[in-house]
C-alpha cells in the first residue's frame, strides 16, 4: 500500500513540475522581426516589444528624399489606409521626385544618354494582387510613374517602352515635352569634349577608353574577348546612377512598392536598368512585405535582388537579413559594384544593407518615430566579403 502511495506521490510531483515548465515556455513573450541595420551606424531603432499598431502605417524610401517622404506619408494617414491609399501614397511621392529632380538621377533634365536626352523609367506594384505597371525608356513625358500607374490600372500588360509607352501616355492624356534642360546640355557637352568619358561600351573599336563613337564589334574571337575596364571605373555612385525606391504599408498591411529614375549617365540609347524590373527594383507581396533596390541597375538586375529579400523573409528571415542576402548573391559574382537595398516586413519592421558606399541614408516615416513620425536613418556599408560572410548557394 505504502509503495503504491509513493509511486502515486512521486508520478504528482514529475507532472507538477512537467506543467509549469510547459506553463513558462507558453507564457514567454513571442519574439518578433526586428531590423539590426536600421538604426544610425547600424544601431536597431525598432524595438522588438513594438506592436503592429506601433509601426503602421509606414512610408519608407531610399536616400534622403524627405520631401518625397513626407507627401506620402501625409497622404497615407489621409485616412484609415486601404489599397487606394497606399498606391496614392507611393506613385503622389515618386511623383514629388521627379518634379523636384532629385539629386539630377529622378526625372527630366538628369542623366543624358549618349545623344543627349533623358529618358525615363518607372514601376508601381499592388502587393494585394502581384499586378505591375512600368515604363522603361519613357521619351518626352515627364511624369513616369504617373504612367506606370496607368499602365497598371488601364491595361492587361506589365511594361511598356520607348516611343511606344509615350504614345500610350499621350493617349491617356500626358503631354509631351523636352525632358533636356540646360544643366543636362552642358553635362553632355562637357562629356562629348572629354572624348566620352567615361561610356559603357567594351570589345569595339575604335579604343572607347579614349575615342568617342561610332563603334564597331572588336573582331576578335568570342572565346578571347574580355571586359576592357572593371565596373568601378565609371565612377558609379549616387549621383549618377541613381533611383527613388519607395514602400507604402497601412495598418492592414496593403502594400505598395514603386520607382522612378532617369537611369545611368551617359548610358547607351535604349539601355533599360533594374528600376522598372519587377523583383529587381522592387518587389510586394502582402503576405510577406516589400523590398526596394538602388545603384548599379545594370548588374543588380540580373539577380533580382528585391525577389529574393522578400523570399528570404517568407523563410522567416528578419528583414535586415533579407536585405544583406540580396547582396550576398550579388557579391559572389561582382566584387565592384555599388548598391543598396531596403526590405519591410509586412508589421512594418524594415533593414537595409548596402556594399560600395561609407553609408546609406533612407527616409522613415512611421508612428515608431521618438522625435516625431519622418526621420533620416542611416545604415554603414559592407566593407568586403569577409564582413557580408559569403557563402555558395
Amino acid at each position: 500500500m505504502r509503495r503504491h502511495l509513493r509511486a502515486s506521490l512521486w508520478i504528482l510531483c514529475l507532472a507538477t513540475m512537467a506543467f509549469s515548465i510547459l506553463a513558462a515556455v507558453n507564457t514567454s513573450p513571442k519574439p518578433t522581426l526586428t531590423s539590426a541595420f536600421s538604426g544610425k551606424a547600424g544601431t536597431t531603432a525598432v524595438k522588438a516589444n513594438k506592436t503592429t499598431g506601433e509601426l503602421l502605417p509606414m512610408v519608407i524610401n531610399t536616400w534622403n528624399f524627405t520631401a518625397a517622404n513626407v507627401l506620402a506619408w501625409r497622404i497615407l494617414k489621409q485616412s484609415k489606409g486601404g489599397l487606394r491609399q497606399t498606391r496614392n501614397a507611393v506613385v503622389e511621392g515618386c511623383s514629388k521626385c521627379e518634379k523636384l529632380q532629385c539629386d539630377r538621377t529622378v526625372g527630366y533634365g538628369g542623366s543624358p544618354d549618349e545623344l543627349g536626352e533623358t529618358t525615363l523609367d518607372a514601376m508601381v506594384m499592388d502587393g494585394a494582387t502581384m499586378d505591375v505597371g512600368a515604363v522603361a525608356g519613357l521619351r518626352r513625358i515627364k511624369d513616369a510613374i504617373k504612367v506606370a500607374r496607368h499602365v497598371l490600372e488601364h491595361t492587361q500588360h506589365t511594361m511598356l517602352v520607348g516611343d511606344a509607352a509615350s504614345a500610350f501616355a499621350n493617349a491617356m492624356g500626358f503631354e509631351s515635352e523636352s525632358l533636356v534642360t540646360p544643366e543636362s546640355k552642358d553635362m553632355w557637352l562637357q562629356w562629348t569634349a572629354e572624348n566620352c568619358q567615361p561610356n559603357f561600351w567594351k570589345n569595339v573599336h575604335p579604343d572607347p577608353k579614349v575615342s568617342c563613337g561610332p563603334y564597331k564589334p572588336r573582331p576578335t574571337p568570342l572565346t578571347r574577348w574580355k571586359e576592357d575596364r572593371a565596373r568601378n571605373e565609371y565612377e558609379i555612385g549616387r549621383k549618377n546612377h541613381d533611383t527613388i525606391g519607395m514602400i507604402a504599408i497601412d495598418v492592414e498591411s496593403n502594400i505598395h512598392a514603386g520607382t522612378s529614375t532617369n537611369g545611368a549617365r551617359h548610358k547607351i540609347p535604349g539601355r533599360v536598368g533594374d528600376s522598372p524590373i519587377p523583383g529587381a527594383g522592387a518587389y510586394a507581396d502582402n503576405e510577406v512585405g516589400a523590398a526596394v533596390a538602388t545603384g548599379d541597375g545594370d548588374v543588380m538586375m540580373r539577380f533580382l535582388p528585391s525577389l529574393l529579400a522578400v523570399e528570404t523573409m517568407r523563410a522567416g528571415k528578419p528583414p535586415a537579413e533579407a536585405a544583406q542576402e540580396g547582396l550576398r548573391r550579388i557579391l559572389k559574382h561582382h566584387k565592384d559594384f555599388m548598391g543598396a537595398l531596403i526590405a519591410v516586413d509586412r508589421l512594418g519592421n524594415y533593414g537595409a544593407a548596402c556594399y560600395g558606399l561609407a553609408e546609406f541614408p533612407f527616409m522613415v516615416s512611421s508612428p515608431a518615430g521618438a522625435d516625431g513620425p519622418t526621420r533620416l536613418e542611416t545604415v554603414k556599408c559592407i566593407g568586403g566579403q569577409d564582413k557580408v560572410n559569403i557563402v555558395a548557394l
